[in-house]
């Protein structure tokens, strides 16, 4: 299935900070950080829509206020600007930052239509990818993120931005994005002084609110050198084959989400009434099991089969003491378990799915799932099980990031998507861009796969 998207890279710069500095510094890797420096990163993509864009407004006027608002934006985020390397004589990688680095910019142009690609229907998967910049990667040196510009024309632009997993998690990409965005805005506010963050948050790099006393970072650092048998700062390859995969977007309301939870209660008043106030049946729980279920039923297959399921979950607040809402780094770790696909298909699937995520929340809070030395080798396995087809039910995004509000000045995106599911089987949540109370979920399978998925997804929320 051929991509219909044809790229013409127009132009490939250096984004430096704003400023004069010529100072150096470098920035350790935390443990959350080495759980995932050899992962592959994570793509997403924002679609702005303006009808009538001509080139010579793009590159007169939206190219440079982007350009200079980056330069703004990096001299807060100044380690991303930088490079994760590994010296021969370091234990471990390590964030280094000289005067001379900068953030990689494509600008380019599309053939596609801009309308379908932005859209929640089903399309090709492979047309997103030219929009995707490449994030340059060695042995020894791996570059923190990297952006692409994309013009299409008389239609809109998308921003695209790939991130080196042990640099940023979800909440501290979008942050940047978001941070980003607020200083670009002002930039047509002809204000009397260079734009500033406030009263946005300001991003923290500050490391030591991370404690490791036991040294699980170099647990993990030891554990990815001897799955991958090398010393090596290159990231995994796909961990799922996406060959003529399309995408799609789904979304559930509030109502559909309380029919869920009432399908959930009932079963659990049939069969465990006494306990059925200890579930934590949320929105998240409740949207990832009714997707799990019509993601292995769609893939159909010997009900007996090994399905791997969890989720990543966000440390921040559980920590003690808590880390802030505006540091920047990884603060996430994987929590993933083994069930038969007999599980979610049979008649109480989605109950069962709704039971292990609330019992692994529920630990989650009671602080008995922090980093363990454990944690990495026992996912090692699972990576190596989802790349030989086993299948993967797992999730990127989350509804608390609220992507939508990056108004850069043009207005909210129309669409914003992570391209990189399709490389992981993961699905996609995020907020919906104007419904209150609705779930977006992004979705990437085979063809035929996403015909039943899709069947299944909408009749499962009848009356």
């Amino acid at each position: 299935m051929a991509s219909s998207n044809t790229i013409k890279i127009q132009e490939v710069s250096q984004v430096t900070p704003f400023s004069d500095s010529t100072t150096e510094f470098s920035l350790p890797l935390t443990k959350y950080d080495t759980v995932w420096f050899n992962f592959p990163p994570v793509e997403r993509l924002y679609f702005y829509q303006i009808t009538d864009l001509t080139p010579h407004f793009f590159h007169s006027f939206i190219i440079p206020d982007l350009k200079h608002s980056l330069s703004l934006a990096l001299l807060q985020y100044l380690p991303l600007a930088g490079n994760l390397i590994w010296p021969q004589d370091a234990p471990k990688p390590f964030i280094y930052y000289s005067p001379d680095d900068g953030v990689s910019v494509t600008v380019a142009e599309s053939t596609a239509d801009f309308n379908s690609i932005s859209d929640n229907g089903i399309h090709e998967a492979a047309e997103l990818h030219p929009l995707i910049p490449r994030l340059v990667t060695s042995d020894d040196k791996a570059a923190m993120i990297a952006l692409q510009i994309t013009l299409f024309p008389n239609q809109g632009f998308c921003i695209g931005i790939t991130t080196h997993h042990a640099i940023l998690d979800g909440r501290s990409s979008t942050m940047f994005i978001k941070s980003w965005a607020y200083l670009c805005k002002q930039l047509g506010e002809d204000l009397e002084e260079e734009p500033s963050l406030s009263p946005q948050p300001i991003p923290s790099f500050d490391r030591s609110v991370i404690t490791d006393p036991t040294g699980i970072d170099m647990e993990y650092v030891n554990n990815w050198v001897a799955y991958t048998n090398t010393r090596s700062l290159k990231l995994l390859p796909n961990i799922v084959p996406n060959t003529d995969w399309v995408r799609a977007t789904f979304e559930l309301t509030r109502d559909d989400i309380q029919k869920i939870r009432n399908q959930v209660l009932l079963i659990f008043n049939k069969e465990k009434e006494e306990e059925q106030e200890q579930f934590h049946l949320s929105t998240f729980v409740l949207t990832l099991a009714y997707a799990f279920v019509c993601f292995v039923k769609a893939r159909r297959g010997d009900d007996d089969r090994e399905i791997i399921y969890g989720f990543t979950a966000d440390y921040r607040t559980r920590l003690d003491p808590p880390v802030p809402l505006n540091y920047v780094g990884n603060c996430v770790m994987p929590h993933y378990f083994y069930a038969t696909a007999r599980d979610f298909t049979d008649e109480n699937g989605v109950a069962f799915a709704a039971e292990k995520l609330s019992d692994v929340i529920k630990a989650l809070e009671r602080g008995e799932l922090e980093g363990r030395k454990d944690t990495l080798s026992r996912l090692m396995p699972l990576i190596k099980a989802l790349s030989e087809g086993v299948q993967g039910l797992s999730v990127a995004g989350s509804t608390q990031f609220d992507v939508y509000g990056s108004d850069f000045r043009w207005g909210r995106p129309r669409k914003v998507e992570i391209v990189s599911i399709d490389r992981s089987g993961a699905l996609a949540l995020a907020k919906s861009r104007d419904k209150t109370g609705v779930v977006e979920i992004g979705v990437a399978l085979k063809k035929k796969e996403m015909d039943v998925f899709a069947s299944l997804f909408v009749d499962g929320l009848k009356d």
